[in-house]
């Protein structure tokens, strides 16, 4: 039985997938024969199906892998011809390698290839889950397709879908980048300054919370809050802000972190590293760390 039809002329490599596809579906035991021919220049490719086992299952499952291929193939075609002139128009405070650096990262997002599992990563993967979807419901609505109309008339009802997920990678981008250009700024202060302090030790506690001693033992902690006033944190600053701020404020040559794994403030760490780089020294395991758990 035919399952799809898939009509299209060029140089879409659809029966290289289709072959994929149909040793992939093998291993599931559901066996497809593809079943090609050429119509002038166009090619015509029948995906067939026998009609044993669970017909409908089987029939939803290959058109679900259908609809991915014809995803990829949409996403290729807006990547070749519309997403550089939408990036270059809506996003025209870049330069042309941002764009390019995040055309990239668009692209891994578009084809799940990689990024981080945070809520961006939850709604885009959302984003991506509909556009399947309705590639889905159309090729289950039309038993032949022609790929080049396909995209020709759908890319009009896909394309939001698509700029929403690259508006999303962008901010990300951008926030990415205003961090690093931060980070970058601590760093040049910290290392034009002299130090005011040789060695500090912070260590993490277990059940939250943090004590920040000098190389000597003392407690350093009211000294930071002295420097509190002398800049721009307010009040209401938490206890992570009062420390990164008393560190780049007296700059140590050496910083030791105990207990990071004790830390759940990740991003926290990971600013005091990239501020203080080869300074910072990570204690896996003291009699410092010992006491203070014991405490």
């Amino acid at each position: 039985m035919v399952v799809q039809e898939l009509a299209y002329s060029g140089d879409l490599d659809v029966v290289r997938e289709l072959q994929e596809l149909k040793a992939l579906l093998k291993k599931k035991n559901i066996v497809i024969g593809i079943v090609e021919s050429l119509d002038g220049i166009t090619h015509v490719i029948k995906v067939v199906c026998d009609d044993e086992g669970d017909n409908e299952k089987n029939y939803t499952r290959i058109n679900l892998y259908i609809s991915n291929i014809l995803y990829n193939i949409v996403i290729q075609e807006y990547k070749e011809k519309e997403m550089f002139q939408f990036l270059t128009d809506t996003y025209f405070f870049l330069k042309q390698e941002e764009i390019l650096e995040v055309e990239e990262k668009i692209m891994n997002v578009l084809l799940l290839g990689g990024m981080p599992k945070d809520n961006i990563f939850i709604y885009c993967s959302n984003k991506v889950n509909t556009i399947i979807e309705k590639i889905k419901g159309c090729i289950e609505e039309n038993k032949k397709i022609n790929i080049n109309g396909f995209i020709t008339f759908r890319m009009r009802e896909l394309r939001e879908d698509i700029e929403q997920v690259i508006d999303k990678v962008v901010e990300k981008y951008m926030v990415e980048k205003e961090y690093k250009e931060f980070i970058g700024l601590l760093k040049y202060f910290v290392d034009i300054q002299e130090s005011k302090i040789e060695e500090v030790n912070l260590i993490v506690q277990p059940l939250g919370g943090y004590i920040i001693n000098d190389g000597y033992g003392e407690d350093i902690f009211s000294l930071f809050l002295k420097d509190l006033t002398e800049c721009k944190l307010g009040v209401d600053a938490n206890i992570e802000d009062i420390l990164i701020s008393g560190l780049i404020t007296n700059a140590p040559n050496h910083i030791i972190i105990h207990n990071k794994q004790e830390c759940a403030n990740k991003e926290f760490i990971d600013t005091i590293l990239s501020v203080f780089g080869s300074r910072v020294t990570i204690c896996d395991g003291c009699e410092l760390c010992t006491s203070i758990i014991i405490k």
